[in-house]
């Protein structure tokens, strides 16, 4: 059985399928970003929701792709993270354009 990175990076060799998952990739990097920062402090869910006032129900949907959060409520984990959030544009690059 091959792995799960095995079966991305063929996946991904699809030109349909590697633009719906790079449209995806920034929430992904924000999911992973937080989810990271979470556990490197040893926070559970519910101690981040304590810290935010967010409810560790909307935490647990936001870190497994079933909320959007807004930009103010990303802010307010990063706040109870200890964090700083940062945005930032950066160009595209030729590899970020669509195949056809």
């Amino acid at each position: 059985m091959s792995s799960y990175k095995d079966y991305k990076k063929k996946a991904l060799q699809n030109h349909e399928v590697k633009a719906e998952y790079d449209a995806l990739q920034p929430e992904y990097d924000i999911i992973q970003t937080m989810i990271e920062a979470r556990m490197q402090q040893n926070m559970t869910q519910k101690d981040l929701s304590a810290k935010t006032g967010i409810t560790q129900a909307d935490i647990s949907r936001i870190e497994n792709g079933t909320r959007n959060p807004s930009l103010s409520m990303v802010k307010k984990l990063a706040q109870g993270l200890g964090m700083q959030l940062k945005l930032e544009f950066i160009p595209m690059s030729a590899k970020n354009i669509k195949c056809k």
